[in-house]
């Protein structure tokens, strides 16, 4: 089933959503953070088809998420890009709400700590200028120059 493209939609989210958004990418750029970096240790981990892997490795890397380099042997790694990596807090924040709302019967599946000092990192939270964590219902958008241009005529 061909989806919909948000190529044109002038939305954040939605553009996003365009390199992200498919089912095996945040799994994809999950694994690379996690240190997988070759084509058949990806389709091992992760279970998926090799032609669906290798189309979501060749978007993620057109998109700027991961790069391929080189590697020995005529072969090829993947690894994230720093767009890749300021991916982390979304991937963090969708995995804090996965313990949440779809927990483990035995609990945590992973934890993940400051590698300096081995404690557990603080749960992913907004934080206002001043450092104030605010609740969902404390914050709202206000139109930017690129929407309101959109408004104009």
């Amino acid at each position: 089933m061909k989806l919909k493209s948000f190529e044109n939609m002038n939305c954040s989210l939605a553009q996003t959503l365009e390199v992200i958004g498919e089912r095996w990418s945040l799994l994809i750029i999950r694994d690379a953070s996690f240190g997988v970096r070759r084509f058949d240790d990806f389709q091992r981990s992760l279970g998926i088809a090799r032609n669906v892997l290798s189309d979501r490795l060749t978007r993620l890397t057109r998109d700027g998420v991961l790069e391929r380099v080189p590697a020995e042997k005529g072969r090829f790694e993947y690894r994230l890009t720093e767009q890749g990596w300021d991916l982390q807090p979304a991937l963090l924040a969708l995995t804090q709400w996965g313990d949440k709302y779809k927990p483990h019967p035995e609990g945590a599946r992973l934890t993940f700590v400051d590698k300096e000092s081995g404690n557990p990192i603080q749960p992913i939270a907004v934080q206002a200028a001043d450092g104030r964590t605010l609740k969902p219902k404390q914050v709202r958008a206000i139109r930017g120059p690129a929407l309101n241009k959109e408004t104009q005529s």
